[in-house]
């Protein structure tokens, strides 16, 4: 692969973009670059679920002829979580039960991709029915992090952000109950956003973003610049009529003056788990950046966060094992490893009662409120995204300053802001000492979306990301 080529898709989006307006480069051009990055790449990361070398040939040469009004995003090389329907394209969800299942219509938010002009690259790897920080299943094998192979890339996006960093795409979707659009780029060194669930539409997500769920999970972009993720944002942004949980908000675009005038409180631990000191150190400088940009920052955490994390468990855990019950049962000699670890998790705690889910369901309600009115004077939040960097696959607790800190405490960071139904979004700042990457999370209050985006870009702007050395090779 030469060098311009390798130089071309690790570039951001938005200049991507630029080179195809200008005619610097054609759409056949572009995905050629990214097909061959694939196929370099792919052997050793497995990302995909599904990827098709003359499929996307196919969609280049349809999308270069194409004569009428050109989308934001014409021509561009992206990819799905295979949890996600993409008609045409595998979602089996990462397990055996789907085997095979290919939907026969598009998720709303890749209709609007599609509408934008992109060009479906492929669908990504994901962990099992999506219950794990670790992207590993039966079906597809395991995805590594192109910054270290022995390492995990996170989960459930995990195969969406193994590809964005090392170029074999340029902007992808997610989807993120309990941190899985931000812990996979805080791995892999990669920006995204979980947006206020229902702006960007969840429906054609799969399992369907219901119950519980349509208040922790959403379908957030991903892509390798905060300005490529804003992009993605205002493409897919925009209420679905059909959803329930959608609503009618214009898309906004706040000015440096507007951010500046929202305090940001910061902080590197809840105070009973511990993060590493680069992590610290990352969180210190992305403050310290904020403050040179004219921002108000100050330290400041909410004394609800523990109570949310443990809603958050019942949410995920319980009440996503019994979600999977009905469908499972009978076959469990079929699922997956790591599947059939979240499922003795949540089993250890016991089933819900009807009168404990009442009870989860109001405290939730109620702990919300509390949260949201502590953060009045606080309304931006700086923190980390996780304990640690990207683990070992197969690690499942972590010594950090003489404690040990077990596999789901880990990424509490993130389980906090989905029970909120927060906007999160996630940039690069630091390395570990072993020069993995380590990003900080930028929450904001519900529907504030674009407040946490333009925050997080004045962060990125004086970070930002770096490619994983095999990815220039």
């Amino acid at each position: 692969m030469g060098d311009l080529e390798t130089e071309v898709v690790l570039l951001p989006a938005v200049r991507q973009l630029e080179m195809l307006r200008a005619g610097k480069l054609s759409v056949t051009e572009l995905a050629e670059a990214h097909i061959r990055q694939v196929e370099r790449l792919e052997p050793q990361l497995n990302a995909f679920a599904d990827f098709d070398a003359e499929r996307v040939r196919m969609q280049a040469k349809q999308l270069e002829a194409f004569e009428g009004e050109r989308g934001l995003l014409h021509g561009l090389p992206v990819t799905v979580k295979s949890s996600i329907a993409a008609a045409g394209y595998r979602c089996e969800i990462g397990s055996l039960l789907h085997k095979g299942d290919v939907p026969r219509e598009d998720a709303v938010v890749v209709a609007r991709l599609r509408a934008a002009g992109a060009l479906i690259l492929g669908t990504t790897n994901c962990p099992e029915f999506l219950m794990a920080y670790e992207t590993a299943n039966l079906l597809h094998g395991r995805t590594s992090n192109p910054w270290d192979l022995e390492r995990s890339p996170g989960g459930s996006s995990g195969g969406e952000s193994a590809a964005i960093a090392a170029g074999l795409s340029a902007a992808g979707l997610g989807s993120d109950s309990g941190g899985s659009v931000r812990v996979p780029a805080h791995f892999t060194g990669i920006c995204s956003l979980k947006p206020t669930p229902g702006r960007v539409p969840g429906r054609g997500h799969l399992p369907p973003c219901v119950g519980p769920f349509s208040i922790l999970g959403a379908i957030g972009p991903m892509a390798r610049t905060m300005t490529d993720v804003q992009l993605m944002f205002r493409t897919l942004v925009g209420q679905d009529a059909a959803d329930p949980s959608s609503p009618p908000i214009a898309l906004r675009a706040p000015d440096i003056e507007e951010l500046r005038r929202h305090t940001v409180g910061f902080f590197a631990d809840d105070g009973l788990v511990p993060v590493t000191e680069e992590t610290r150190a990352a969180v210190d400088a992305a403050a310290q950046a904020l403050r040179n940009a004219g921002f108000r920052v100050e330290r400041f955490r909410p004394h609800t966060l523990e109570q949310l994390r443990k809603l958050w468990w019942r949410f995920f855990v319980q009440c996503g094992a019994m979600f999977y019950e009905s469908e499972i049962r009978g076959r469990r000699h079929r699922l997956s490893p790591i599947f059939s670890e979240f499922l003795h998790i949540a089993e250890s705690a016991g089933p819900l009662t009807s009168t404990e889910l009442l009870n989860a369901w109001a405290e939730l309600d109620l702990l919300r409120s509390k949260t949201l009115e502590e953060m009045k004077d606080h309304p931006v939040l700086l923190c980390p995204v996780a304990s640690v960097p990207a683990f070992r696959h197969g690690e499942r607790s972590w010594a950090i300053d003489g404690q040990i800190v077990e596999y789901l405490d880990a990424w509490r960071f993130a389980q906090w802001f989905n029970t909120l139904a927060c906007p999160a979004a996630v940039v690069p700042v630091g390395s570990s000492l072993k020069g993995l990457p380590i990003g900080v999370q930028i929450a904001a209050r519900p529907f504030e979306d674009e407040i946490a985006l333009g925050i997080a870009a004045v962060v990125e702007s004086a970070f930002g990301y770096r490619p994983p050395p095999m990815a220039r090779i």
